[in-house]
């Protein structure tokens, strides 16, 4: 998806929908599969299997105390596949872009900067994490939670560090708030149906099946 607007737009209809209901869930992944490149939008596969195993656990328990584990299971699946599918085509440039353009030239701004600085420094983090794996992986150590531990510590310290950093170039250069910024955006044919059917997910995601059924039977 080209148009940033729309991306945002359908990442924000799309959770509603997923938090909604199963039906809105399913709804979800199905727009995933066609809309998006699927398994190639992925960056960290291995960070999401591990992610689906801890759900399928959370989903096992749930449905052994007696709650609705499927559901959950499902739902957080479709979110949990949006939010791979809009980390990996988003860029830093286009939350500064669509601030501007949604909320002006000092608050739109500001909140697209805070936003694209967010996510430099998750994507920072993320290829930090890869490179002490690999350190630690090239000294012989083993991986585990012995090794995540103090490997989370770093990560931490790195990030404010580079947080106060940031803060004090921004100081040295004399910025106060907001800025000027004429974002440009391309809106192809697909995006605009991507974002329509979005939104007939999210409808349907308030509308009971049975209903659903009852009415067009």
């Amino acid at each position: 998806m080209q148009d940033p607007r729309l991306r945002l737009l359908c990442v924000f209809m799309l959770s509603l929908a997923a938090f909604a209901s199963v039906t809105g869930a399913v709804a979800v992944i199905v727009w995933w599969m066609i809309f998006t490149p699927r398994w190639h939008s992925i960056r960290h596969r291995h960070a999401l299997l591990a992610t689906l195993v801890l759900f399928g656990i959370v989903a096992g328990v749930m449905t052994l105390t007696g709650s609705d584990g499927l559901s959950y299971l499902v739902r957080m699946i479709a979110i949990l596949l949006v939010g791979t599918w809009v980390y990996a085509e988003s860029a830093a440039n286009d939350f500064l872009a669509v601030g501007t353009w949604c909320l002006g030239t000092r608050i739109g701004f500001e909140v697209g900067m805070i936003a694209g600085m967010a996510m430099q420094m998750a994507t920072g983090l993320s290829d930090d994490f890869r490179r002490i794996r690999i350190a630690i992986q090239q000294k012989g150590q083993p991986w585990g939670i012995r090794s995540i531990v103090p490997a989370g510590r770093v990560l931490i310290h790195d990030a404010l560090q580079r947080a106060d950093e940031t803060a004090e170039v921004l100081a040295m250069r004399g910025y106060r708030n907001g800025g000027t910024m004429c974002p440009h955006f391309h809106t192809p044919v697909r995006d605009i149906v991507a974002g329509t059917c979005a939104a007939v997910a999210l409808v349907l995601a308030y509308i009971p099946v049975s209903e659903f059924f009852i009415h067009y039977r």
